[in-house]
Parts: C-alpha cells; structure tokens; sequence
C-alpha cells in the first residue's frame, strides 16, 4: 500500500464516529420533519444567479454560478402553493476557509407558509431537541469543556440587548462606525450559547437583505440567528414577500458590489416574479457541519466532513 493511500485511509477511518453520527443525526431530522408534513424538495445546485447581496460571493460555473444558497428556488415552490418544504443541499460560497468554514458546505434549509420568526424559533427550538435526544443527548450537549444545556425554551436576546451586555461599544455606535461585524465576531459571538443555545434576534434592518421588517419598529428586521458554544448554528427570518421593497434592496446591493468591482450577477427576475404571489412565511438555513461539530465534540470543521478541499 503506498504512503498515500495508507495516509488517506487511516484520515477517513479515524473520522467513522463522526460520519456516523452525521448519518444519524440528518436521518433523525428528515424522520421529524416528514412527521410534520414537511415535503422534501431538491432544487438545482447550478443557477443563472444567486440573491445579489454585498458580502457573500458567489464561485463561478460556466457562465452562471454555484449556489449560495437554495433559498431563490424553495421560494419560488413556496410561491406555488406547497406548505411546508424542506432540503438538504451543498452550498458553494468563495474566500470562505477556516476551522469553521469551508467553501463547499452541507446546508438544511426549510420554509413553511403562515409563519413568523416567532414561530420559527420555536418549531426550530422544538425539531433540534427532539433530533438531538434521539441521539443520546436529550439533556445537555459537552463540546470543548462546556457543557450546553437544551431543556427547552432556548434563551431570545435582541441584538441590541447583545450589544449592550458584551461589546464594548453600543450597537448604534458600532453601525455607524462600519465596525458591526467586528464587534459581533469579537465581542459578542463567543459569549452566546455557551450555558444552552440562545437566539440572537432583531437585527438591524440593514443586516437583514431578504428578511421583512418588524412591524412598529422599521430600525429591526424579523431575523434571528442561533447559536451554541458561541458559534453560529442557524439563520432565519419572516421572509419579505414585497416584490417591488425586494427589487431596490437588491438593486442597492448590485450597486454596492459594483463600487466592490465584485462579480456581476443578474437580477433574479422569476424569483421576484414568484415573491408578488408569496402569502407570508418564514425561513431557515441550518450549517449541518457546524451542528455536527458540536454534537461530535470536534474542534474545527475539518473533523466532521469526509475529504476537506485539501485532501481531494
């Protein structure tokens, strides 16, 4: 055997309890969510274009590109009378490499009709505890040396209540020096979720490019992101379902992205023609790998998906 295979294998074989546990855990939530009524759906991985926002790019395929997110065409059946849809996918996103990043990543995603984020956070809250005492962890989760208890309701705070708890700079403040992402990531991140999972909700309307506004408070859009050990699991919203507000924010972000001299995309015409007949809803995107991490105790990212870019 050469010292490649031999390298290759004993790579793979010292990671068969966390694909295991992965296979597990996806069979556990598919089982769930079929139990709800939920339709699983596949939608293609190539598209014409992806959402037009500033900070995530897209790779390049041929002329269209890999999607970023399957969240254009699950729309697009939502808008067509199904219910409850839900999928696991690839998702493609570029200069997105770390120990818990990765290019390629493995996403769930699901939608239901006449929902809010409310909603949502708790049908989140409720399907993760269940899938994860399924798994042997129906009381706690122990991932680097904290212990993340799950006895339910999960923890809510706004984002603004974040801010004001552990940063060292008032949300305000931090929006209007540019510095939001820098003081979310540094500061505020790393104290949410590390005693049991916490939803980090209300985000400033303009961190919230397909999410709808909170009514009464147009400064916030209805978005929430969960988190545990202080990193990000999830990320859902009541979904804007104004065609015409949808078409001048993503005509704002082709704008920023041209100043950026970032790549070009398409404005997404079906999606916005589908979004006139879109009744309300509300959205998710699950980072399987991340979750993964967690509930195998894994350190980076690496260590749950079985051939990293560097090893193919």
């Amino acid at each position: 055997m050469s010292t490649l295979r031999q390298e290759d294998s004993f790579r793979l074989a010292r990671k068969s309890q966390a694909l295991r546990l992965r296979a597990e855990f996806t069979q556990c939530l598919r089982r769930r969510f079929l139990e709800q009524g939920f339709l699983e759906v596949e939608t293609p991985l190539r598209i014409p274009s992806p959402a037009p926002e500033e900070h995530i790019e897209a790779l390049a395929s041929d002329g269209w590109f890999l999607q970023t997110s399957p969240e254009l065409c699950m729309k697009r059946i939502l808008a067509a009378g199904y219910p409850r849809i839900f999928q696991f996918c690839k998702c493609f996103r570029a200069g997105e490499r770390g120990g818990r990043h990765l290019p390629e990543f493995s996403m769930l995603e699901w939608y239901a009709l006449h929902t809010d984020y409310q909603m949502l956070m708790r049908q989140c809250e409720a399907l993760l505890q269940s899938a994860l005492a399924d798994t042997g962890h129906s009381e706690k989760i122990i991932w680097r040396n904290q212990i993340i208890r799950l006895p339910l309701p999960w923890e809510r705070i706004t984002v603004k209540d974040a801010f004001s708890r552990y940063a060292p700079v008032s949300l305000q403040n931090a929006l209007a020096g540019g510095r939001f992402d820098e003081v979310l990531t540094e500061h505020v991140e790393p104290n949410l979720g590390c005693d049991h999972p916490v939803f980090l909700c209300d985000y400033p309307a303009s961190m919230a490019a397909l999410a709808k506004l909170k009514e009464g408070d147009p400064a916030v859009a209805e978005r929430f992101e969960l988190y545990m050990g202080g990193m990000e699991i999830a990320n859902g919203f009541s979904e804007l379902t104004d065609a015409q507000e949808q078409r001048r924010r993503f005509e704002e972000a082709l704008e920023a992205r041209a100043a950026k001299d970032l790549a070009r995309y398409a404005m997404p015409e079906p999606f916005l023609a589908a979004l006139e007949g879109l009744p309300p809803c509300a959205g998710i995107a699950l980072g399987m790998d991340r979750i993964i991490m967690i509930l195998a105790d894994a350190p980076n990212i690496d260590d749950v998906v079985a051939f990293p870019p560097e090893t193919l």
